[in-house]
């Protein structure tokens, strides 16, 4: 693609549709940048690098930026056509990936750059009321297994699922979640919606209640044979959006 035919860069406020069904993958990384200024300087990097460049990839669905609620990550969500859309992107020279991880540590040096899951949106929970709602705050929960097993983790999801539609409790602000499971099937990603970061707290200290109410699917959840992480929760807020003009 070259630059005169590329589309421009368009800077959007609304969230992405996780379950869109054009997306063959979906990309989550996680950055450091070590404190509230540096979080909101790499922000402001990041948005510069994007909306000074054409897009990059017309397999590029939609890039997405998140600010964490510790002051320090920020977490990205991009939406991919295909594999072969993202390896293209990340070999070009002048618009690719590398072009604009260097002006963005050119503008704030020391990011850490904590890890990168390429996975695939396997299925979707949302309430069952076929209204998209735009959440207050995105939480990331990530799921480690023993072993390499797309089935396994298939069927965890699959457990979640089912305990959330059997729980007789409200579900406490969860409007939506988006379990995506890695390439190689060991880890599974949950990208849910809430309608605001603190009934996503408030749900975490309910006794008994909201999600995750003592029902015998959601003891199925906590007892599932070969988890060996299941506590990395993260809250975030959107940022900034990029799609193609």
């Amino acid at each position: 693609m070259s630059a005169t035919s590329a589309p421009q860069t368009l800077s959007t406020g609304a969230h992405p549709d996780p379950a869109r069904a054009d997306v063959g993958l979906t990309f989550v990384s996680t950055w450091s940048t070590g404190s509230p200024e540096r979080q909101r300087a790499t922000l402001i990097a990041i948005a510069r690098a994007w909306e000074s460049r054409p897009w990059p990839h017309p397999g590029l669905l939609s890039y997405n930026v998140y600010a964490g609620s510790d002051g320090s990550t920020v977490l990205h969500f991009s939406q991919w056509r295909d594999e072969e859309s993202y390896q293209e992107f990340f070999a070009q020279a002048g618009n690719g990936r590398d072009a604009r991880n260097g002006d963005i540590d050119a503008a704030v040096p020391g990011i850490e750059r904590l890890g990168l899951n390429k996975t695939r949106l396997y299925r979707s929970w949302t309430g069952g009321s076929g209204e998209r709602r735009e959440p207050g705050a995105i939480v990331i929960v990530q799921v480690d297994f023993d072993a390499p097993d797309t089935g396994r983790a298939r069927a965890w999801a699959d457990g979640v699922l089912a305990a959330l539609n059997s729980d007789p409790v409200e579900k406490g602000g969860l409007l939506s979640a988006h379990f995506h499971i890695s390439a190689d099937g060991s880890r599974v990603v949950n990208y849910a919606e809430w309608e605001s970061e603190e009934a996503h707290v408030d749900a975490l200290a309910a006794a008994g209640a909201g999600i995750g109410s003592p029902t015998p699917e959601w003891r199925e959840v906590r007892e599932f044979p070969g988890v060996v992480h299941d506590d990395a929760v993260a809250r975030y807020r959107f940022a900034y959006g990029f799609l193609p003009r």
